[in-house]
């Protein structure tokens, strides 16, 4: 029975971590954004972060968004440095049309670091892609 469960493949939607400037607070900060490269809206989008490694775990961390509009991108949330050294994981589900998909970025530990940060286009900010 499980072999007729057809589960579609996620492309062309990427989790990045971005180091920034924030204007209000006058700090460098690093932030999560999710870019839709697909040319429709994703729907219905739940993002679920969390930290671990072999000895710890963080809390469950969730953030809806209703519409993510096609070639666009949303900031998810403000991660701090402390979380680097953990393996840090992002499980998104949406709705492209009447399909749900899911898909789980992981950005393994101590790979998001200053010496890392490579040009987002579609962002037009220096930051990690998540493997």
């Amino acid at each position: 029975m499980k072999k007729d469960i057809k589960i579609p493949e996620v492309t062309n939607v990427e989790m990045a971590v971005v180091y920034e400037y924030n204007d209000i607070y006058k700090t460098d900060d690093w932030n999560v954004y999710i870019i839709n490269n697909k040319n429709v809206d994703l729907e219905m989008l739940v993002i679920v972060s969390q930290g671990f490694s072999d000895t710890k775990t963080t809390s469950l961390l969730r953030k809806k968004l209703d519409k993510l509009p096609a070639n666009s991108f949303a900031k998810i949330e403000l991660i701090q440095p402390e979380l680097f050294k953990l393996n840090n994981r992002f499980q998104v589900t949406f709705f492209e049309g009447n399909t749900l998909y899911e898909k789980t970025f992981i950005f393994e530990a101590n790979t998001i670091k200053e010496g890392a940060l490579r040009m987002i286009t579609e962002l037009n900010k220096r930051g990690v892609l998540a493997s």
